[in-house]
């Protein structure tokens, strides 16, 4: 009936390090923090609540899909935060964002549309009484 929202993960499950670069899709579910740099697409697993940290030194060269994102670095492609994203003062987005809620500090610098997710409407059809 009711769809709930997803609350952030308060943990790190999976880590990209900074000296790690990746060429290919990234999967995860729960936290991924991205210290390093991804050529590909970074999703979290379908109807999982997956947390992306982006940190200050790291860099995303394609789409971005979970939950919640925290931005603090670069990301080239579009970004689908289902819930929430939070851009960071050093964040650097260039492609559409899609986002339900959405918080942006001084300094954060998008490239690109922002799409508000609208909440689900429920219609309800009325009959004409006789």
């Amino acid at each position: 009936m009711f769809r709930r929202e997803s609350k952030p993960q308060n943990r790190i499950d999976s880590l990209i390090g900074a000296t790690t670069r990746i060429e290919g899709n990234v999967f995860f579910s729960g936290g991924l923090r991205v210290d390093g740099a991804v050529r590909g697409n970074v999703a979290a697993l379908p109807d999982q609540p997956g947390t992306l940290v982006v940190s200050e030194q790291a860099r995303i060269d394609g789409e971005v899909q979970a939950a919640h994102v925290v931005v603090n670095g670069t990301i080239n492609g579009p970004v689908d935060a289902r819930e929430t994203l939070e851009l960071q003062a050093n964040s650097r987005v260039k492609g559409d964002i899609h986002y339900k809620s959405i918080e942006i500090q001084q300094g954060a610098v998008i490239e690109g549309r922002l799409v508000h997710h609208a909440a689900e409407v429920k219609s309800v059809e009325l009959k004409i009484a006789k």
